[in-house]
Formats: structure tokens, C-alpha cells, sequence
């Protein structure tokens, strides 16, 4: 899936081996407990994980996600969008794929945790249709905070 947004043309595909230390570079900008490259090796392979990245023509891998299929149910495990190329609808366009994707492996309902303070992601999953469905109390490390649980059904 690829379309155009306001700098350039940005393309949705599946997570490649070659793609995994610019996707480390995006989760140490975005986490303060990022995943490490061991972990993206190990789930490259796995059935049940769709390993997603967002590529801008020039920039190259922009941002990722990944999502975890089970059955019926799937988790947004992670999603990042580079800092310099934040708010611009991308964090939308990849959220729409996340939820395509996760439609075509049937899923019908989807989780995520988000930090409860983090109102730019609690607004955007509201606008796919997630609502708070509980919190997880001190389930984010630096800073300890609370975990925002949502789902939405699809």
C-alpha cells in the first residue's frame, strides 16, 4: 500500500531483515525501554507477528509497527513514526494499515497499551474507534506510569 502525503510518497510493506537497525533507530527515539535488534531477528520469522515499516521515498524507513495475530485477536504491540516526521497524517495512514492488516489475518477485536499521559496516541487510536477498557497501574518504566488498556472491535 503506498500514497502520497505533503513531502513526498511513503509505501506500507512488510518488515525486512535490512530494515531492522533503522527501526531500532525509531524505537530509541520514541522509548525510554526499547526493543532491542535481538528481539526484531528473532520475530522477523514468525507466524503470528506482522512486522510492519512505513518507507518514505527519500528518507527511507520513517516508521513500523507490530502486531501480534492470535487467533481472533491481534495487539498492537509497537508503533513509532520518526520524530521529524510526525504530524503529518502518517501515524494515521500506519494505523490504517495496522488495522487492515490485522483484518485480512482475522482479527476481530485488537488490544494495545499506551502510557496513560501520551494523548497524542490515545487520540489517534479514538479516531480507529478504540475505547479505554481498563489501566494497568505502574506498567511503564521511565517514567513509572500507568498503561492506558483499549481495544477496538473490527
Amino acid at each position: 500500500m503506498g500514497g502520497p502525503y505533503d513531502h513526498g510518497v511513503v509505501n506500507v510493506r512488510r518488515m525486512q531483515s535490512g530494515d531492522i537497525s533503522a527501526v531500532i533507530d525509531i524505537e530509541t527515539e520514541a522509548f525510554s525501554s526499547p526493543w532491542t535488534e535481538e528481539i526484531y531477528v528473532q520475530l522477523i520469522d514468525q507466524s503470528r507477528v506482522e512486522l510492519i515499516v512505513l518507507e518514505e521515498e527519500k528518507a527511507g524507513i520513517i516508521g513500523y509497527a507490530v502486531l501480534w495475530c492470535i487467533l481472533d485477536q491481534g495487539e498492537l504491540a509497537n508503533m513509532a513514526v520518526s520524530p521529524e516526521f510526525r504530524r503529518n497524517g502518517l501515524g494515521t495512514y500506519l494505523m490504517a494499515s495496522v488495522l487492515e492488516t490485522a483484518r485480512d489475518r482475522g482479527v476481530k477485536t485488537m488490544y494495545l497499551e499506551v502510557r496513560d499521559s501520551n494523548e497524542t496516541a490515545v487520540e489517534l487510536y479514538r479516531r480507529f474507534g478504540f475505547s479505554d477498557v481498563g489501566l494497568r497501574k505502574g506498567y511503564y518504566q521511565d517514567p513509572k506510569e500507568d498503561a492506558r488498556m483499549m481495544k477496538v472491535v473490527l
